[in-house]
């Protein structure tokens, strides 16, 4: 890992090691009991690992104890004669960093007020969380002891905590709670191709269906929930397969083929922000959608357990619901804009002349029934369909009907916690934001190249090799699109964790011995693309935009266990 690098300094703590790099990165191993590597994580790390919240800040200095870890910016001391005293260089920058517009007029002494109150403010929180009480249903906030858990349950102070106060509870109860001795959970049986005419069920209903008559217990494991068997198919899941079909159940929820989602509001519309972006289907309500909902929650959970991240677009609005922010009417605007506006104009109508004579001939409404997020037409309150809308009680009914929209989805809500409460500990979802949990189940919305840079190994070439030096620039090449459908066709997934330390897998370029110019393949379970020798970069760049767009069947492994390549158990080869 660190061939090639230049070590400067080396800090030896009690059962963990930290190495400072010329280029001010810093490395870590050993024990991390106490997450003292900096990794986001408490599990013990047997080589050299990059630590990514570290790099670009040109660290000049390292230290490391018994369960802790520093590192500075400030350079060292210099070396001193014996008797001469030198001045530390110790201190606060004279100025805010640019970087941080909102803090320009702050000065210097106040920011560091500020921060140092922060952090005690995290060391309280963190050593009292479990005196908390953080459940959604804790809606006293009338006792002045209760005012700062009602900060935390309404979601006003999460975005002030260190992430250490809701990683590392949740990351131990994690390990505490794992399958050990096992590489995957039960097997479940997926049929895609379709025979005798008749048309297979989306893989997400089969899949469904057998996952929730399971142990939850018997799902808590750090890679394969579940090992899957496609029937009819050449393929021995070693772990791409079991990636590739929860890439192909993300597509079959976007894509209507399931339909527990439906785009914003917003999208249907073209105008406002979170075009791009799904919410839960609130007409989804049967018995088998409220299961079909349980078992996104159990997706949800082993995308944070495993580290293996979804390819999903929910709008910001259903992250604060899982992680039980209350929703507010900005909330509902930004997926909704124009159900916004047309309530704004009901409540203030008289401002545009309107009054209780000519209130019918504007609003063409005469009860209390609204608009649903799917578009149905549908009563706000209990027997809305009965009670007339007036001019006199349009402002009950824009309360209403506010109400309405911001519960519309608790059942479909209730039952996706209710599947994350089998794989993960969902009370303390309560400690993080919307945007946390979001980066925990879906991690990062790009692929970036410097990334996997980072994690590449090579077999059969180095990195100076012409071949390798191709395919960076090519991948660079590439539109966010295509280094998602490479990643798909080397990995089975479609998105990287948040945190370049959960990639449990290196990747790997491997030079084989094929005919120039053929087309790449990948063992998607090794994390694991095969390059043959190309003539030039444009023919590579032809032939993996080929592959990525074209070859998605996982189909040689049949083949591949036969010749007992690589003496692997399973490949997933593509």
């Amino acid at each position: 890992v660190l061939a090639g690098v230049i070590i400067e300094d080396v800090a030896v703590g009690a059962e963990h090691t930290l190495a400072l790099a010329s280029t001010g990165d810093v490395y870590a191993w050993g024990s991390n009991s106490e997450g003292q590597l900096g990794l986001g994580h408490t599990n013990h790390v047997r080589e050299p690992t990059l630590v990514t919240v570290l790099q670009g800040k040109n660290v000049r200095q390292i230290s490391a104890g018994r369960c802790h870890s520093a590192a500075w910016t400030a350079p060292p001391v210099p070396p001193r004669a014996p008797g001469v005293s030198v001045p530390l260089q110790l201190g606060l920058p004279d100025t805010v960093p640019p970087q941080y517009g909102a803090l320009r007029e702050v000065s210097i002494h106040t920011a560091r007020a500020r921060l140092r109150l922060l952090y005690h403010f995290s060391d309280l929180m963190y050593s009292s969380w479990r005196l908390l009480n953080l459940s959604p249903n804790n809606q006293s906030s009338t006792s002045h002891y209760n005012a700062g858990t009602w900060g935390i349950v309404q979601g006003q102070l999460r975005p002030l905590l260190a992430p250490r106060v809701y990683t590392l509870p949740m990351v131990r109860s994690i390990g505490k709670t794992m399958v050990q001795g096992k590489n995957y959970g039960p097997q479940i049986t997926v049929k895609r191709i379709s025979t005798r005419g008749r048309k297979c069920k989306p893989i997400f209903v089969q899949i469904a269906r057998q996952v929730v008559k399971l142990n939850a217990s018997d799902l808590r494991l750090p890679s394969r929930a579940w090992k899957v068997k496609l029937v009819g198919e050449g393929a021995d899941d070693a772990g791409g397969v079991f990636d590739d079909t929860i890439t192909e159940m993300c597509q079959e929820l976007e894509t209507g083929i399931v339909d527990l989602l439906i785009p914003s509001p917003n999208a249907t519309a073209e105008v406002g922000y979170n075009r791009d972006r799904f919410l839960f289907n609130p007409s989804a309500c049967l018995d088998e959608h409220l299961m079909q909902f349980k078992f996104l929650g159990i997706l949800m959970g082993v995308a944070i357990r495993t580290k293996k991240p979804l390819d999903l677009h929910l709008a910001p609005l259903v992250w604060k619901q899982l992680c039980c922010v209350p929703l507010t009417l900005e909330d509902l605007e930004e997926v909704d804009l124009l159900y916004v506006q047309t309530l704004n104009s009901i409540l203030h109508i008289e401002d545009s002349g309107i009054t209780e004579d000519s209130f019918h001939e504007m609003i063409p409404l005469d009860s209390f029934v609204g608009q649903s997020a799917d578009g149905k037409m549908v009563p706000i309150i209990p027997g809305g369909n009965s009670i007339p809308l007036t001019f006199s009680n349009r402002k009950e009914y824009v309360e209403r009907a506010i109400e309405y929209r911001l519960h519309e989805m608790d059942r479909q809500v209730a039952a996706v916690r209710e599947g994350m409460s089998w794989i993960v500990p969902v009370p303390l979802l309560s400690l993080l934001t919307a945007k946390q949990l979001e980066q925990m189940v879906c991690g990062m919305p790009e692929i970036s190249v410097e990334v996997l840079k980072k994690v590449v190994r090579y077999r059969e070439v180095d990195e100076q090799h012409q071949l390798v030096q191709w395919f960076w620039r090519t991948l660079e090449d590439f539109s966010n699109e295509e280094r998602v459908l490479f990643m798909r066709f080397v990995s089975g997934r479609s998105r990287l964790p948040a945190n370049t330390a959960d990639i449990s897998q290196r990747f790997q370029i491997m030079k084989v011995d094929r005919p120039y110019d053929s087309l790449p393949t990948s063992q998607t379970c090794f994390f694991q693309l095969r390059l043959p020798p190309y003539s030039s970069q444009l023919v590579m760049a032809e032939r993996l935009r080929y592959a990525i767009n074209n070859c998605r069947s996982i189909d040689m492994d049949n083949y591949m266990l036969s010749r007992n390549v690589d003496n692997a158990e399973g490949s997933d080869t593509d």
